[in-house]
């Protein structure tokens, strides 16, 4: 075990970097979002929300990336390239309620499944990523 994984391994998530290195840091984040966009493809319940992204994903997976990195603990990569985050403006086109949040949470639960984090990494952020998901909804 590497000084630097006894360190994570002591913290808890959401200390620091903690959750960036949970996730397996920058590679670890992309392989996350890439499983994602993938589940919001293939996934029936998903169609409402894939149907409000680009034919090409390449923009929305580097902006989910890059907002994962900082929000997790990790390098502020969407600050860098995009500018400030305003998750509410961003999404306010489209009408999200609670059958999309839903299907993005879900999308994002099965993109979980797939990657090696700890299940009580896996837990904590389904929970944590509740509250980003819930502030860019704006219908009943």
């Amino acid at each position: 075990m590497t000084q630097q994984t006894a360190e994570t391994e002591t913290r808890q998530y959401g200390d620091g970097d903690c959750s960036f290195q949970s996730a397996g840091g920058e590679a670890g984040i992309k392989k996350l979002v890439e499983a994602f966009y993938h589940k919001m493809d293939t996934l029936p319940e998903a169609k409402t929300i894939r149907d409000m992204h680009p034919k090409d994903l390449t923009v929305s997976i580097d902006k989910l990336y890059r907002f994962l990195c900082g929000w997790l603990g990790g390098p502020k990569l969407f600050q860098e390239k995009y500018g400030s985050i305003k998750l509410p403006v961003a999404h306010s086109k489209f009408p999200i309620g609670l059958k999309e949040k839903h299907a993005w949470l879900l999308c994002m639960k099965r993109a979980l499944e797939e990657q090696p984090y700890k299940e009580d990494f896996k837990d904590y952020l389904m929970e944590q990523l509740n509250f980003p998901a819930t502030k860019i909804q704006n219908k009943e």
